[in-house]
């Protein structure tokens, strides 16, 4: 249905006068016309009556005006939804317990005026394709994975390094140390059944795990953080890593410890990422504000794998 002569026929039922209404749609009184013709052509009934008083709705006329109206209410609804500026600005943040919803929520407590959809894709492949589609306006991710650079199209901003920590059981022999060196965890069984090959994660350990000679295991079914702390507070011979800014708790009793690893300091490089041609006003808001939050990157000591995006 041509919603131009819809709201045509709603203006001209308003007005009871054809003159009336299309000095109120700013076009001529013959475009009004040949517009109620084409929808009356289109329903297979006349919709006015022409009176000395003006144009008076048929029968038929009264019948549609409820739903004319209604028929255009529902195509702004339409528009609004999508409308860069009058939609929530979609976000995918992969987890929620990641540094990245803290950047997030920060963004919020600046901006509670802006409207958030919180989306949490996986993999980078289908973050990517979100942007690319429209489906998501942004997306935190870590890397481009080597041999494979991010398209043309996609922009990144570097916004947080974030750094490493152990997380050991109470028992493990590194328990009560108050830091210690990445070269010396070489030799410690460190597990991490969440990483995936093919993910932005699994190619920056692989890469720490060549660097330093490190034992990084996958085996195992991942079943979440609850699971990964109970074993490891229950195994001396067991500890894994997280990041400095993730959000975890745990039992009293299980005694965990959350120990930095220096010399150098190996940091997770969290990225906004954004599609070139994506004009919400509100991703500006969010590129300035972490910009204008972000951390020191490369920084003296720190370590991130060469063929990470430092822009």
């Amino acid at each position: 249905m041509d919603f131009d002569a819809v709201r045509t026929f709603v203006a001209v039922a308003g007005a009871g006068r054809f003159q009336e209404a299309a000095a109120e749609l700013a076009i001529t009184q013959q475009a009004v016309s040949k517009r109620i013709a084409a929808l009356e052509r289109d329903l297979g009934v006349r919709l006015f009556t022409r009176t000395p008083r003006g144009a008076e709705p048929t029968i038929d006329g009264q019948a549609f005006l409820p739903h004319a109206r209604e028929l255009l209410r529902a195509a702004e609804r339409a528009a609004a939804a999508v409308r860069p500026g009058r939609r929530p600005l979609r976000v995918d943040v992969i987890a929620s317990r990641l540094a990245t919803t803290g950047l997030l929520r920060g963004f919020h407590q600046a901006h509670p005026e802006i409207e958030l959809d919180v989306l949490k894709l996986f993999d980078i492949d289908t973050a990517v394709g979100a942007l690319r589609s429209g489906a998501i306006d942004a997306s935190f991710r870590a890397v481009a994975m080597p041999g494979r650079p991010f398209p043309g199209d996609i922009e990144t901003l570097r916004v947080l390094d974030e750094p490493l920590h152990l997380l050991t059981g109470p028992a493990h022999p590194l328990a009560s140390a108050g830091s210690v060196r990445v070269a010396h965890l070489a030799g410690h069984r460190i597990w991490m059944p969440g990483i995936t090959p093919g993910t932005e994660w699994a190619a920056y350990y692989a890469d720490l795990v060549a660097e330093f000679a490190l034992t990084i295991e996958a085996t195992g079914p991942n079943l979440g953080a609850d699971a990964l702390l109970d074993t490891v507070a229950d195994t001396p011979a067991l500890a894994t890593f997280i990041g400095a800014q993730t959000r975890l708790v745990w039992p009293a009793g299980h005694g965990l410890r959350r120990i930095p690893v220096t010399g150098p300091t190996p940091v997770y490089p969290h990225s906004l990422l954004w599609h070139r041609d994506n004009c919400h006003p509100a991703l500006a808001a969010l590129r300035d504000h972490l910009t204008a939050t972000r951390t020191s990157l490369d920084g003296p000591g720190t370590g991130t794998p060469s063929w990470v995006n430092r822009t």
